[in-house]
């Protein structure tokens, strides 16, 4: 054991003595020789670096291997043997070599203690597996990039990425991608090592770089846990996924607005809306659109995530946007479920079906009024009448043209949902409107594929027929006079065979 130390101790001096010895040549065979070399050992690098020692006899004395640790050194500088000093530049790493030394550049006439005899010729089977200098800066290269980037890292950002950790030799030593999800770090607050900081500024969402980081900008000399040593120069390949500013707020861009825009939504209203869910680097989490089935919620009210409550406010009915929400305004450091990881910023591509306010009323748009009109639709009415209904982004529901017959009804008889039996009072016989009819005037939350809808009727009354109705059909109730009155007074607006019926039931009760 005292000999290995000493041996170790040797082999990092070769100024044991008072002189200097005659430099003469090293026999190098360098009998392995990777492919990529992008850089040679030189005067002052630090190497660090495996080796087998035998005499010339092939007997071995020492080696790295056997100690489980690599040897760690710096050239030029008179902490080497000389031997190896000088066997040891123009070396790449991972390359094999044999370094002949012979004894004026190794222990020459004194040798090592008992290890070394005098006069020994040593040869060294070396195996480089990293180098650098005090002067080395961290190295980045891009490897792809996005066409559009909008943003890249800086100072105080929030990213997530994935990455495989490598020695400068190539053996693995960590990947995100085996532990399933990203490394998610504040840049420049010195949650990272300091090469990771600065080699991953300037990046974009879907860049992949690879970062070749020099030791003392990584973890030194004291190296981390069982797979980083000492001294390890350390190359990441760091795919970007992410990234915000705990600042951000949330944006919205790709905006198209309908030409017609009759009220923006505001708190308090209840949405209808498709939106297709993905990450910043476009993967997708979640979309509407394979459910076959809107969103819907109150918004401004906290039903949904803060980010995209204030991201549905002011838009119009039949609006597209898109909505980037960062963490602290969607589902934070915890995520959501399995789909959705922690930190992570979401874009939802929103399309607005429709929106309403509970203490919204019907909405009438007369499209077109006879010239002459003596007579409007009131509670009590028999009216008939054509229409189509559809929901307000056009879509079709159902149309009177489906019927073989007009459709009629009793005016405040509880027949027709609310909402068109009052959109349906004070029409003219030829009269059109346009009846906007909100959800709770209409088919309500339970309405099947209508549920929470507006519904947009198109209305065209073709008949009006006054009064009170039961007494009409002679089921033995009272009928108000005055009403058959004015309905003989107005006969021009009765069709089919019920004028002569009401005259005669006029005459007889009147």
């Amino acid at each position: 054991m005292f000999a290995s130390s000493l041996l170790l101790l040797l082999l990092k001096t070769w100024s044991y003595v008072g002189c200097n010895p005659t430099i003469g040549d090293v026999v190098v065979d360098r009998y392995s020789i990777p492919k990529l070399c992008p850089r040679e050992v030189k005067s002052g690098d630090y190497v660090r670096y495996h080796y087998n020692v035998t005499f010339q006899d092939g007997k071995t004395f020492d080696s790295s291997y056997e100690r489980g640790a690599a040897s760690v050194g710096q050239t030029g500088q008179g902490r080497l043997i000389a031997g190896i000093d000088k066997g040891i530049l123009g070396m790449c790493v991972n390359e094999k070599r044999k370094v002949t030394v012979p004894p004026h550049l190794a222990y020459g006439s004194l040798g090592a203690g008992d290890v070394v005899p005098p006069d020994s010729t040593l040869v060294f089977d070396l195996m480089l597996l990293d180098m650098w200098n005090k002067a080395d800066l961290v190295v980045t290269e891009t490897v792809s990039s996005p066409r559009d980037c909008k943003r890249s890292v800086k100072r105080t950002d929030f990213v997530r990425y994935h990455f495989n950790g490598t020695l400068l030799d190539g053996t693995p030593f960590d990947s995100s991608y085996n532990k399933g999800q990203t490394h998610d770090s504040l840049v420049g607050e010195g949650w990272l090592i300091k090469g990771m900081d600065e080699g991953i500024l300037g990046m974009c969402v879907g860049e992949t770089r690879n970062i070749i980081i020099p030791p003392f900008l990584a973890y030194g000399e004291k190296g981390s846990g069982k797979e980083i040593p000492s001294q390890a120069t350390l190359v990441f390949n760091v795919l970007l996924a992410d990234l915000h500013n705990p600042k951000d707020d949330i944006t919205v861009e790709n905006q198209v607005v309908p030409e017609s825009c009759a009220r923006k939504s505001v708190a308090g209203d209840y949405m209808r809306y498709h939106y297709n869910g993905t990450f910043l680097n476009g993967v997708t989490f979640d979309t509407s659109y394979q459910r076959n089935n809107t969103y819907n919620t109150y918004i401004g009210m906290g039903y949904v995530i803060s980010g995209m409550d204030k991201g549905l406010q002011g838009v119009c009915i039949g609006e597209r946007r898109r909505v980037t929400l960062p963490p602290h305004m969607a589902y934070g450091e915890q995520g959501a479920g399995k789909d959705i990881p922690g930190s992570a910023v979401l874009v939802f591509d929103i399309h607005v079906i429709d929106f309403h306010n509970p203490k919204d009323s019907v909405e009438v748009h007369v499209t077109h009024k006879p010239e002459v009109c003596n007579l409007t639709s009131d509670v009590d009415d028999l009216i008939h009448y054509h229409y189509n209904c559809s929901l307000l982004d056009g879509t079709r529901l159902f149309s009177s043209s489906d019927y073989d017959n007009l459709q009629d009804t009793v005016l405040g008889a509880d027949k027709v949902i609310d909402g068109l039996d009052e959109g349906l009072r004070g029409m003219c016989v030829g009269e059109r409107r346009t009846v906007i009819i909100p959800p709770h005037l209409g088919h309500g939350e339970k309405g099947g594929a209508l549920r929470s809808s507006k519904k947009f009727y198109s209305c065209t009354t073709e008949s009006i027929l006054t009064g009170c109705i039961t007494a009409w059909y002679g089921n033995g109730l009272a009928s108000d006079c005055k009403a058959l009155q004015r309905i003989v007074s107005t006969a021009q607006y009765i069709t089919g065979a019920e004028l002569p019926a009401i005259q005669d039931l006029y005459t007889r009760r009147c």
